[in-house]
């Protein structure tokens, strides 16, 4: 593997070109031969590599909204009941509260550091078309305990700067809802804090998408801690600054299109496929191909920037008369 940044000049960068080298990985990975075995074990892989990570999507039921009015004043009526409730109830609430906080940060750290460990697991299967859990758990080891502790103080820094503008802008609906009264200058007030909260959360968002992304596989490749990584990836995108918002942009055209074959999916199985999807492992699994696909295309993508940023090893020279694989 490379041990330096690249020495070579990239050819012409683009983000449809990768596609088409995922798809073909996937194919020769997963079913050129199938091998139920193997994709349990990579599915295994790519399980940890999804390990706490929320689900794409969600239900949101839009039919009654504005049509209550005349039951606000009883949901006033209510949410007051409930916070005198919890005055008078403090001395159980809050131990119980702590308790909960300390029991979700708790999980969020093991998964967090699991799920660490799964992304250089599972880049390895899929960079070297290997089923195997304990060799890149072991090779990994300290580059995906510095991928958790930057993920970590990431997630914490978060909170910080995006918490706070959630809660004063609730606080000011809240009290609003309250009084019974909606006031212009609170009303532009709360636009404004949350307006900030989606632009940090999106900031934030956006840096965890690169360090997955692209610092893991210069992680990999380099056998470099986070930090340089990221400073070798910060190089790569002030050169092409353009590029990588194309990249972004793409990522959401892929979305849609990978959402779209799942829903097809679901349908032609009669939610048979929704079913299992939901699972814990299994789902991982049944959706190996799409995971393994996302993951290609990234690599595909820093390929592009030259050999050195290229995960995937070369080709071995065909003997003379021997056709490609299809």
């Amino acid at each position: 593997m490379p041990i330096g940044p690249v020495t070579n000049p990239p050819r012409e960068i683009n983000v449809a070109g990768p596609v088409s080298p995922a798809l073909e990985r996937v194919k020769r990975v997963l079913f050129r031969p199938f091998d139920p075995g193997k994709w349990f074990i990579i599915g295994f892989c790519a399980w940890l590599a999804q390990l706490g990570e929320g689900g794409t999507g969600g239900n949101f039921n839009f039919n009654n909204f504005g049509h209550h009015h005349g039951h606000e004043e009883n949901v006033r009526r209510e949410l007051a009941r409930a916070r005198d409730y919890v005055l008078d109830n403090l001395n159980w609430i809050v131990p119980l509260a702590a308790a909960l906080v300390v029991i979700g940060l708790a999980l969020w750290l093991v998964f967090l550091w699991l799920n660490s460990r799964g992304k250089f697991m599972f880049l390895h299967c899929v960079a070297l078309d290997k089923a195997e859990v304990a060799e890149p758990w072991r090779q990994f080891a300290n580059e995906a305990n510095s991928l958790f502790l930057f993920r970590l103080v990431l997630g914490l820094v978060a909170m910080i700067c995006t918490l706070p503008l959630l809660v004063i802008a609730l606080v000011i609906v809240g009290r609003m809802f309250l009084a019974g009264q909606f006031i212009p200058n609170a009303i532009l007030s709360a636009i404004g804090f949350g307006l900030l909260f989606f632009g940090m959360a999106l900031l934030f968002a956006v840096i965890q998408k690169l360090t997955l992304d692209f610092v893991v596989p210069i992680m990999f490749l380099r056998r470099h801690r986070c930090l340089p990584a990221w400073k070798e990836l910060g190089a790569l995108i002030s050169g092409h600054v353009g590029t990588f918002i194309l990249y972004f942009l793409f990522q959401i055209v892929l979305a849609i299109a990978i959402g779209v074959i799942v829903l097809g999916a679901v349908v032609i199985t009669c939610c048979l496929a929704g079913c299992l999807m939901v699972l814990p492992y299994l789902g991982t699994v049944l959706l190996l191909p799409v995971l393994m696909f996302k993951r290609c295309y990234s690599l595909y993508f820093l390929a592009q920037f030259g050999r050195d940023y290229d995960v995937f090893p070369p080709e071995p020279p065909r003997p003379p008369g021997v056709p490609p694989a299809m």
